[in-house]
């Protein structure tokens, strides 16, 4: 962790000098400046005023929480501010403060001004070799005799005058190089940019940790998965995570170790299954190779079966290594051509021995005797009693069942204090919506995400129950599955299945970008989603609040549309003003919305075609509205598209650019969708077949007037 953090260190301090050397040098002098976390200070700018060092107020995890500020640098000319470095995962309270002393010390002070430790201490008496990020953007270590001895980066960075460049360690243990265009625009008719990965080192995580010492890339009993450059860690069937919260910190067995005693289940044909799993493999745990002819996948199960060592077994051509626990380094991946058989007892199967139940039977032929010996009343007396608490016992039991494990229309009604636990105190916070804050928590073996809703009406339990029937009756593949609900006293939260991958938004607007097929099919399942909502549901619903962080994407980037139906669990007014409050920009609402006209599902089809056009430039529509340009996403899409430089949208996606007719049907099926004149747009029905191809795109009209910019 400290080399970790080291790394990252010179790589912004490189960073900062590099982009500072060209301007007059601005040093800050020993106590005689200071930044309070919440005050009226200004952040610490760099020369160029390109950086800005400061404290950055953190989002709320709920309403009445105090507010937090993470010490950090962050870009100060892109309208993200991306935070390039921050101290620590741990935020400060309101008035903390930051301060250069006279002994050269950076100092972070808490409120009551006790120190809270050096912030950096820069350990350069020591010539050694250094981690160099050059002017060019390009990555390398070099000697104490300036020789380059290691090339981080190969790809071209671009010209350091049009790129701004940033590297780092990223959570995962992946270290990823990024550029992003300077400015809103690298040149006229383009889309504004964002971070874009040049480079990952190592390229794929999971097959690049070696050696048989340690996990490897992900904890013991589990297989990593490279997903997008990014290291995805799965448990096998019949395991779980051993700490919920913490995917990277290995699987544990859901089963008795084996034991390996005489009948032990492990060895029991009657009572072992093998779980497979293909293109899978634990490289470093075998303990002993069979192979020959006669060894294929059917004889290297009962190899494994046979031995009450063996926990799994990967089969090869005619080969079978025998696994012991704890599995190590495991990876799932195309390019491994071996099957892993994993060893696990039936369902049927539980670790009790017989022998117990004898004794009991015993023990209740002799409390019989006795019962038998004794009087006809006192039998009596003593059976009516043992009657009555069982009565009672019983009907305790099914009360308690009924109020904390009850289903309603075959959704789980939870309590506050089921949900609580799950979330570990509702403390990882995934995020917050128009609607209230999400957090993640780990329940029945699964990952489960847990909607707190804010203001819903006051409703009595069985009208709230009423509206939370109609979106658990909801399936489709691309909608997120409630899996149940709390509805105890002012607490009203739902509880969804939980998405890997994060939102659209995430992916869109991030420094990774799904590549230009996967953008595709996620816009074909989001509006397959929709049409089901509009037209194949019992009762019709209007989502009412399309956009990009409202589609969910699991771990194969499969879309999934969240927060449909909120609207009738929210206060009408509420939820009006939390839809169309969009910082005074252009957003994702229909016109209607603004004229007080009726509204119908063409205000989901307008929504839909916004988040469509982001979809092919991956740029927020509000994030281009903040740039230099008074200029809507929409206007310049379509003025581009009048003009024949549809290619402009796409210029730095290369998969997009070589199948520009492809790009070109999705814009014109985007300015459809945007039309100004409701009736005008098509259904979402009709629009899903115009992307997957089945019906006809004809040449759209100017959905309003337009100003652009954009030149040919």
């Amino acid at each position: 962790m400290a080399i970790a953090h080291t790394l990252l260190l010179l790589i912004v301090l490189f960073l900062s000098a590099i982009l500072a050397a060209s301007q007059t040098n601005c040093p800050i002098k020993p106590n005689s400046a200071a930044i309070s976390a919440g005050s009226d200070d200004s952040p610490w700018l760099s020369p160029s005023e390109e950086f800005a060092f400061g404290f950055r107020l953190l989002p709320h995890s709920a309403p009445n929480d105090e507010d937090r500020f993470l010490l950090s640098i962050w870009f100060n000319k892109i309208p993200e501010q991306t935070i390039v470095w921050s101290k620590n995962d741990h935020p400060v309270p309101r008035r903390s403060k930051i301060q250069l002393t006279n002994e050269g010390q950076l100092i972070l002070y808490n409120n009551q001004d006790d120190v809270n430790g050096d912030y950096w201490a820069s350990g350069t008496n020591k010539i050694h070799s250094q981690l160099v990020f050059d002017e060019a953007g390009y990555i390398y270590i070099q000697s104490a005799r300036n020789e380059k001895t290691y090339n981080l980066t190969t790809n071209n960075m671009g010209s350091r005058q049009d790129f701004w460049f940033l590297a780092r360690l990223d959570a995962d243990g992946v270290f990823r190089h990024y550029h992003r265009q300077r400015g809103n625009s690298a040149a006229v008719g383009s889309c504004p940019s964002s971070w874009s990965v040049v480079q990952t080192t190592p390229e794929d995580i999971c097959s690049a940790v070696l050696g048989n010492i340690g996990s490897g890339a992900c904890g013991y009993n589990s297989y990593c998965v490279n997903s997008n450059g990014k290291p995805s860690c799965l448990c096998p069937q019949g395991y779980s995570l051993l700490d919920p919260l913490n995917s990277f910190g290995g699987c544990k067995p859901d089963f008795p170790s084996p034991s390996c005693y005489l009948n032990g289940w492990e060895t029991d044909s009657e009572s072992v299954e093998f779980k497979e799993l293909n293109n899978t493999d634990w490289p470093f745990t075998d303990y002993e190779l069979q192979e020959g002819p006669d060894v294929n996948k059917e004889a290297c199960k009962q190899l494994c079966l046979r031995d009450c060592f063996c926990a799994a077994a990967i089969y090869n051509k005619n080969r079978c290594w025998k696994k012991r626990f704890p599995l190590s380094n495991g990876r799932q991946s195309k390019d491994v051509n071996r099957i892993a058989l994993i060893k696990v007892p039936r369902n049927n199967v539980t670790a009790a021995s017989s022998c117990p139940a004898r004794n009991d039977r015993s023990a209740a032929v002799i409390l019989l005797s006795a019962f038998l010996g004794s009087s006809i009343f006192l039998n009596c007396l003593l059976l009516g009693a043992i009657g009555v608490v069982s009565f009672l016992v019983y009907h305790n039991k099914l009360l308690n069942l009924k109020s904390s494990n009850s289903t309603v229309y075959g959704m789980r009604v939870y309590s506050y204090k089921e949900l609580e636990e799950a979330s570990g105190g509702f403390k990882a916070n995934l995020g917050r919506g128009s609607f209230g804050a999400v957090y993640k928590g780990y329940e029945s073996k699964r990952y489960i995400a847990i909607k707190r809703l804010d203001k819903v009406e006051k409703q009595g339990e069985k009208e709230f129950a009423t509206e939370v029937k109609a979106i658990g009756q909801t399936h489709h593949k691309n909608l997120v599955t409630l899996l149940g609900y709390c509805n105890e006293g002012d607490h009203r939260l739902l509880v969804y299945e939980y998405m890997s991958n994060g939102s659209l938004g995430d992916r869109l607007f991030g420094l990774t970008k799904p590549h230009w097929n996967q953008r595709m099919q996620i816009a074909l399942g989001v509006a397959r989603g929709l049409a089901y909502l509009h037209e194949e549901c019992s009762s019709q619903i209007i989502h009412c609040d399309v956009k990009p962080q409202n589609i969910l994407l699991d771990e194969y980037l499969a879309p999934k549309i969240s927060d449909f139906g909120m609207a009738k669990l929210l206060l009408a007014e509420q939820s009006r003003a939390a839809r169309t409050h969009i910082r005074g920009t252009v957003g994702y609402f229909a016109p209607e919305w603004f004229r007080k006209a009726s509204v119908s599902t063409k205000v989901d089809v307008y929504s839909f075609g916004v988040m469509l056009l982001e979809i092919i430039c991956c740029t927020s529509s509000v994030g281009f509205a903040m740039g230099d340009e008074d200029e809507a996403l929409i206007d310049w899409v379509y003025e581009c598209y009048s003009k024949k430089r549809v290619d402009a949208l796409v210029e730095n996606d290369e998969e997009a650019r070589n199948e520009m007719r492809s790009v070109e049907r999705v814009v014109m099926v985007g300015i459809w969708c945007i039309q100004e004149e409701a009736s005008l747009r098509p259904s979402m029905r009709r629009v899903a077949q115009m992307l997957e191809g089945v019906a006809p795109v004809s040449v759209p009209p100017p959905p309003s007037i337009f100003i652009s910019s954009c030149s040919t």
